[in-house]
């Protein structure tokens, strides 16, 4: 079972939720998890387009919240959706870990390495835009 929320302004309700149906039924389908996506100004305030943590609990996370930037251009968000969800994908796969304040991947400490070096940013740079290719096929056959 997924159970997606969603908050803030300037977005498409619709285009969202069919993002994350579409890759949890593709990627998740057998684990009940919720997503809490949340848009707002992050570019402007953060840096950023997106993040992604989870929210109970460090061993075997099934609760995520998400922020993205709400005034990216379309195919742009869609993206940064498919980045962050990736990272959903690796903590619920267990390959992605916080743990004692560390963050670790495939059971090694990576916390002090350069965000530019992190492999999990790395594979979730990587899969976006093969994650984007699949959603643009998948949405022009439906």
């Amino acid at each position: 079972m997924l159970y997606i929320t969603h908050s803030g302004y300037d977005y498409s309700k619709k285009r969202c939720v069919n993002v994350v149906e579409w890759f949890v039924y593709e990627f998740l389908s057998r684990y009940n998890i919720d997503i809490n996506v949340h848009h707002c100004r992050l570019a402007n305030r953060e840096g950023v387009y997106g993040w992604c943590w989870p929210t109970d609990c460090d061993y075997r996370p099934r609760e995520f919240d998400i922020e993205i930037d709400n005034q990216l251009p379309i195919n742009q968000y869609i993206q940064t959706l498919l980045h962050e969800l990736w990272h959903v994908y690796q903590h619920v796969k267990g390959d992605l870990k916080d743990r004692y304040g560390k963050r670790c991947w495939k059971g090694v400490d990576h916390s002090k390495i350069d965000y530019k070096n992190q492999p999990w940013e790395k594979e979730a740079y990587k899969m976006e835009k093969i994650l984007y290719r699949q959603y643009k096929s998948f949405s022009k056959k439906s």
